[in-house]
């Protein structure tokens, strides 16, 4: 116990530190989150002859990912209270526009590399959702950073976000048949079928239950409020888990029907320092799996993809954008806040790793892949946010709006 203390202590020290440099140097923290994680693990300091813990190289523990798992959970559910069901709704045809136009050109675009590249159509379809998915977490803590949540290309950002996330959970359910059940149709119909009905659940849930929400949360302590909405938040994502349904959907979901309570603003203010605590040792957590040691013999198949998928979604999110009626300033942004990648694609990289089918590109190659894809997708998304400005002042708007804020 004393070295489990002493190593989360650590930890939240060197996470503490490395938001302060980000902070001086005025950059998203999220690159710096992930890359003291790498430095910190036995890949980076192990090697250098540091023991782990004493030595100060940091092992990957279970409560590292239980932690790590809370900062997903929070993350989406925090998405969830910015998109309420109404406002979904409300939004649905300009979604399913922006939404489709996103599937149909970077999914195509990263099963067509690695047909390319000379994998098997099931190894292409493993690439095509690590590209095509970008990062609900990431991207979801740059908007709130740097301020945007509150602004017009939230919208088909976030919206973007929720289509991909809704059809992550049917193409997750399906790869995991498919890889983990030796792809077996039963298993698959099976699989696929329960995941189909726990979404379906959670969204009557959320269309029907908007009273039953805000009652939950009536209590007068301050205490039984935190901890009933972490509880219900955390056990109905758990339970998805179990299940073989995405948590950050679930929780997404549990955080869209309290968006419609009288207690909104309070979730929001009490709950926060949940999300921010977590999300850290998440980003933490992705550079602590991460080893540097894989990425020369996979840089070439990186660079390709990051030279493709970066102006895949810079396409798709501008377009998307003037399906919400944006004008182009705000349109480049949209673009812009899609590139990042993380969560979701090393979701699908682990489920790779432990196939019980195919050869070592499934075990081995794309697992790599993934790592040095989102390292890198997940830099170049929050920078190219962060300096939005320099790209803007390119754009020439011919509708003649306000400039974005």
């Amino acid at each position: 116990m004393a070295e489990v203390l002493f190593e989360a202590g650590l930890m939240l020290a060197v996470l503490a530190l490395a938001g302060t440099v980000a902070r001086r140097i005025n950059q998203s923290v999220i690159p710096f989150y992930v890359l003291s994680g790498m430095i910190m693990s036995p890949f980076v300091l192990g090697r250098l002859g540091f023991d782990s813990v004493a030595g100060y190289a940091i092992e990957l523990q279970t409560y590292i990912t239980l932690l790590a798992e809370l900062g997903i959970v929070f993350l989406l559910f925090f998405l969830g209270l910015e998109f309420s069901l109404d406002r979904l709704l409300g939004s649905s045809e300009k979604i399913g526009k922006a939404g489709t136009l996103d599937l149909l050109v970077n999914l195509p675009a990263g099963v067509i590399i690695g047909l390319l590249l000379g994998w098997s159509v099931l190894e292409a379809f493993v690439l095509g959702g690590i590209v095509y998915i970008s990062s609900s977490a990431v991207i979801t803590k740059s908007l709130i950073d740097l301020g945007w949540i509150a602004n017009d290309e939230s919208n088909p950002i976030l919206g973007t976000l929720v289509y991909e996330d809704l059809f992550i959970a049917f193409y997750l359910a399906v790869l995991s048949a498919i890889l983990l059940g030796g792809g077996a149709l039963a298993t698959i119909a099976v699989d696929v079928a329960v995941a189909m009905g726990f979404l379906l659940a959670l969204v009557s849930a959320v269309y029907l239950g908007t009273d039953h929400f805000g009652r939950f949360l009536d209590v007068d302590s301050e205490e039984m409020f935190v901890l009933r909405a972490v509880a219900v938040t955390v056990f109905v994502a758990g339970f998805a888990l179990a299940i073989g349904v995405s948590e950050a959907v679930a929780a997404f979901f549990i955080g869209m029907g309290f968006s419609g309570t009288d207690h909104l603003h309070d979730l929001e203010r009490r709950l926060i320092p949940f999300r921010d605590v977590f999300a850290a040792v998440f980003f933490f957590w992705i550079g602590l799996r991460t080893d540097p040691a894989v990425f020369p013999a996979v840089a070439g198949v990186v660079a390709l993809l990051v030279v493709v998928t970066a102006p895949t979604k810079l396409f798709t999110g501008f377009f998307g954008g003037r399906f919400y009626g944006l004008d182009d300033r705000r349109n480049v942004r949209v673009g812009l806040g899609m590139v990042t990648r993380g969560e979701f694609s090393l979701i699908i990289a682990a489920i790779a790793a432990d196939s019980t089918i195919g050869g070592t590109v499934l075990t081995d190659t794309i697992p790599a892949v993934a790592v040095g894809y989102v390292l890198v997708m997940s830099i170049l998304g929050t920078m190219l946010m962060q300096y939005s400005g320099r790209f803007e002042r390119y754009v020439v708007d011919g509708r003649s709006a306000a400039p974005a804020e």
